[in-house]
């Protein structure tokens, strides 16, 4: 039988890498992995020593936050581009959230339309909305649920009150769907702020105090609590300190559903160090804190961290041009700077940089969002989602990106690694220079049977 395809480089494989090696895909599936002379195949590439890895799965991205749902265009050409074949949407979309099934049809029929890469999506729920909404959901493919403690916007981003929280808690107990929390205490915030206002303080160092550990942790604190008195699934999509994974661990430790993500540009950003030159173009919310970088590798490396995104957000730069650090927006690109800022990090600590990065980027979020054992890993039977990534190093210009955003905090960094090509399904989406993939060669990941609790 002739294959469609051979893909022959150093494999990074679940047991381990595995030099001048091949893959066989047929149909989009992996059908075949071995070393020597590869199978026949209509379409051969060789990697020569460059790493094949299985397709980054980024568990936390802003599509539709802007541009509303035909933004999802513009974010999977930028996804595709970063090694990214699978992107897990948030549900905040613009003008209206996705918290019915009429709005999730609306999603997906988008997604068909637009999208370069595969999207799984979160589902949420607004202010007193009843929980039967919920089940309709599950059982159209969302793969979690999200709420936040602190208000951005009272119609697309709005605070869920406790009393409500436990309600979705409850509803969503007997199920394997996590409900993730942007885990921020609203009252000590806007308390804060209203403080640094009044006191004449700005700028992005003042942007990190006035959204205080205490409030990130007091907020965590209270969604774990309630998650475990319903014994559901408890996710922080976000924390920015090491007591905060450690927080999430003691609750796991007695015998709770409970996980914590990580962003990449919390391991890279510095106020104290990058906060002069960056200013807003670093602001993200909960805030990128002083100190923490390695306090927050060392929870990766004890095993605390779930799985690392990127927090991909679609505002434009203009969004980050106001007088008041307290006006700007918060938010970065970061689809195609995640998988190459992730290596690069971990390289530099002197870590096995492949191994963990095909870890937290592909494997963990996989089985977190129940993807696995399709996506998430090069092994026999699953979807032929393909990485490439060469050793030539690069200076990061966001010019040349391909979000339509072309702003980054990344902009002049050097990264190790270059994503030199990517497939989709056994086919070739980006060649290292050009998106050559359609909009619509994606489609909507519904999720499957895996849990992260099996």
């Amino acid at each position: 039988m002739t294959l469609d395809l051979t893909v022959r480089g150093t494999l990074i494989l679940p047991e381990g890498p595995l030099q001048n090696a091949w893959l066989g895909i047929e149909g989009g599936k992996i059908v075949s992995i071995g070393t020597g002379i590869a199978p026949e195949a209509a379409e051969s590439f060789d990697a020569g020593s460059d790493l094949v890895i299985p397709g980054v799965i980024d568990g936390q991205t802003h599509a539709t936050s802007y541009g509303g749902l035909p933004g999802i265009r513009s974010t999977t050409r930028s996804a595709i581009a970063g090694g990214v074949t699978t992107i897990v949407d948030m549900p905040y979309d613009n003008p209206a959230p996705l918290n019915t099934v009429a709005r999730l049809e609306d999603k997906v029929a988008a997604i068909r339309e637009h999208a370069h890469t595969n999207v799984a999506l979160y589902g949420t729920i607004m202010p007193g909305q009843s929980t039967a909404d919920i089940e309709p959901l599950i059982e159209n493919g969302v793969v979690a649920f999200k709420i936040s403690t602190f208000e951005s916007s009272p119609t697309r981003f709005p605070r869920i009150a406790s009393e409500q929280i436990l309600a979705t808690f409850n509803a969503l107990a007997e199920t394997t769907i996590p409900l993730g929390v942007h885990n921020e205490d609203q009252e000590i915030v806007r308390a804060y702020i209203a403080a640094a206002k009044a006191a004449g303080r700005d700028g992005i160092a003042a942007h990190s105090e006035s959204r205080p550990p205490a409030a990130e942790l007091a907020a965590t604190a209270q969604f774990l609590e309630l998650g475990a008195a319903a014994g559901a699934h408890a996710h922080i999509v976000h924390l920015t300190t090491a007591r905060g994974f450690q927080l999430v661990d003691n609750y796991l430790a007695d015998g709770f559903r409970a996980t914590g993500e990580l962003c990449v540009h919390y391991l890279w950003f510095d106020p104290d160090r990058d906060g002069a030159e960056l200013g807003a173009k670093m602001k993200v919310n909960p805030p990128i804190r002083p100190g923490q970088i390695d306090a927050l590798w060392e929870e990766i490396e004890a095993g605390r961290v779930a799985f690392v995104s990127s927090d991909h957000s679609s505002w434009p730069i203009d969004n980050k041009f106001t007088p008041s650090i307290f006006d700007a927006g918060a938010g970065v690109p970061g689809l195609e700077t995640l998988l190459p800022a992730f290596y690069t990090a971990a390289a530099g600590r002197g870590l096995d940089a492949a191994a963990i990065t095909v870890e937290q980027l592909c494997e963990r979020p996989a089985k977190f969002f129940g993807l696995w054992p399709e996506k998430g890993a090069l092994r026999i039977g699953a979807d032929a989602d393909l990485a490439i990534l060469s050793h030539e190093r690069q200076i990061w210009d966001s010019s040349k990106a391909h979000d339509e955003l072309n702003w980054s905090p990344f902009d002049g960094r050097e990264f190790t690694v270059t994503v030199a090509r990517t497939y989709l399904g056994g086919r070739l989406a980006w060649n290292g220079r050009e998106i050559v993939n359609e909009p619509g060669s994606g489609d909507y990941v519904r999720r499957g049977q895996f849990h992260w609790f099996e």
